[in-house]
């Protein structure tokens, strides 16, 4: 089978992919499309240190093809959506509801995946860049078959950390102000959980002026190409800041912007070893800075909400999908991605 595959010095699209059935409590899934997202690329550039050679993709959506013993919530041709949290279920953070906490969901990367004989190590407990993956059942989250792939595949990763970081870890209020640095696909779905969330102002700031039109689109009240021009607009500073291009100086800005009781929430990943300082003093107004891990989601709740939200037109999934290319393109799509010209390119199988 096809897969993208990541050696530590160069990304190639093979075709000689074979992965193992399911075991119990797992699913096997026929990826029919998946996002391309900036967190595949850290991989690749070292941004984000991972065991090699590993099948790259984590954002996806398929049919269901076979399942394991003791998976009951999915069948054989069901369409879900994959989540990357491989949360055990059964520990204390996993019971308080908060699987993106779950010890067994971080670093411990399986290899499903055999190619002439070695085995591949999974990324994100996802692998959606092959034609066939094997998950944990927690994963897969059955969506409505009138849902297009395409977009369904968004859900699992962008649209959930996005639209997760202003609903769940922010608790964006009606009548906020709201500052979103970064307008990719992470960023976009920051902007319109604070649309939905009922913020009066929010701000989008990228340097690409050519992003105006779809940040406005996913919500924004106002767009600026530097944080220069916030102040100008929320002269106490905002409530809600996003960071979510992963760089330092922009991580100080976000601090520096906020109002009395404001908080700044991190989602961009820089490397692995950087810092960013700030002025102790500017916290004492009661101001935090907040980490976000995966938009601290509920998967199987919350990737149900957010297709049910599309299927009632108050969220937007299609609009993400800027281009779809067939896997065999993957280097177009990164060169798209990595340009800023989309913002989100789909591979399809």
């Amino acid at each position: 089978m096809r897969g993208v595959v990541f050696d530590g010095k160069q990304v190639r699209v093979v075709d000689d992919l074979a992965v193992r059935d399911p075991g119990p409590g797992e699913v096997r899934v026929a990826i029919s499309a998946a996002g391309l997202c900036h967190s595949d690329l850290s991989v690749v550039d070292g941004t984000i240190p991972f065991p090699v050679p590993v099948v790259l993709g984590h954002e996806g959506a398929g049919v269901v093809e076979a399942v394991g013993a003791g998976v009951t919530h999915v069948s054989p041709g069901d369409h879900v959506a994959l989540s990357t949290l491989a949360n055990c279920g059964t520990c204390a953070e996993c019971d308080r509801g908060r699987p993106t906490m779950c010890r067994q969901a971080i670093g411990r990367p399986g290899r499903p995946f055999v190619r002439g004989g070695d085995a591949l190590y999974q990324f994100a407990s996802s692998s959606a860049f092959a034609e066939h993956t094997v998950v944990k059942a927690v994963q897969a989250v059955r969506i409505p078959k009138d849902i297009p792939l395409p977009s369904a595949a968004l859900i699992g990763c962008g649209v959930l950390t996005g639209m997760g970081a202003a609903l769940n870890r922010a608790r964006v209020e009606r009548g906020d102000s709201v500052l979103v640095i970064g307008t990719g696909g992470i960023g976009l779905n920051v902007l319109q959980g604070a649309q939905l969330a009922g913020a009066l102002r929010i701000v989008a700031v990228d340097a690409n002026p050519a992003k105006e039109a779809v940040a406005r689109q996913f919500g924004a009240t106002d767009f600026l190409t530097s944080t220069e021009g916030v102040q100008d607009l929320l002269p106490t500073g905002v409530d809600h800041a996003f960071e979510c291009v992963g760089r330092v100086e922009l991580i100080r800005q976000a601090i520096d912007l906020l109002d009395r009781h404001g908080q700044a929430i991190l989602l961009g990943v820089p490397p692995a070893t950087a810092e960013a300082s700030f002025l102790v003093s500017s916290l004492y107004l009661d101001k935090a800075v907040l980490g976000c891990r995966y938009g601290s989601s509920r998967p199987q709740h919350d990737i149900a909400l957010y297709a049910e939200l599309y299927r009632q037109g108050r969220l937007l999934l299609d609009e993400l999908v800027t281009a779809t290319y067939p896997v065999e393109d993957f280097e177009k799509a990164r060169a798209d991605a990595e340009a800023g010209r989309v913002a989100r390119a789909v591979l399809t199988f």
